[in-house]
């Protein structure tokens, strides 16, 4: 199986690769662009995960990260982590009650949630393996401004 296809801005970034100008223009005509940044909060999240979805949308999409196709994987993400959360509070009080056929289920469902909860935060970015994937282009260096002073009477010391 081959390697996942990389933008050429992204092959350019990495400095590791030569393409041709007629490689660069054949790829970049067959690359997708998205620009889709009306990113909105699906309705069926509840009140109190819509600020949160508001908050790490925003980031995402000052990052460059986020559009609209997002959308769900972001919610599907937060309500995760929500139940996770839910039963590991219920987890920890069948713990000290020593419930141990409850502890069993339990672990199973917050299992469930946090694999759920992982797969959308790899995707959005949200965790630091996935961010260490991602390369983003260096933004171009400002160019030096001249110094006339120098241009005509040169830099001796």
């Amino acid at each position: 199986m081959g390697r996942n296809r990389q933008p050429v801005a992204l092959i350019e970034a990495k400095g590791k690769k030569h393409l041709s100008k007629k490689e660069k223009e054949e790829r970049e005509k067959t690359e997708v662009k998205v620009d889709l940044k009306n990113v909105e909060i699906p309705s069926y999240l509840p009140k109190k995960l819509k600020k949160e979805f508001e908050e790490i949308a925003a980031k995402l999409l000052k990052v460059g990260i986020m559009t609209e196709l997002d959308e769900d994987c972001l919610a599907r993400y937060l309500l995760a982590r929500k139940q996770y959360l839910l039963y590991t509070k219920l987890l920890n009080k069948a713990v000290r009650e020593g419930d141990i056929s409850k502890m069993e289920k339990l672990t199973s469902m917050r299992d469930k949630e946090a694999k759920q909860c992982r797969s959308c935060g790899n995707d959005l970015g949200l965790t630091v393996t996935s961010r260490c994937k991602l390369i983003m282009p260096p933004a171009p260096e400002p160019t030096p401004k001249k110094n006339k002073f120098l241009e005509k009477f040169g830099n001796d010391g």
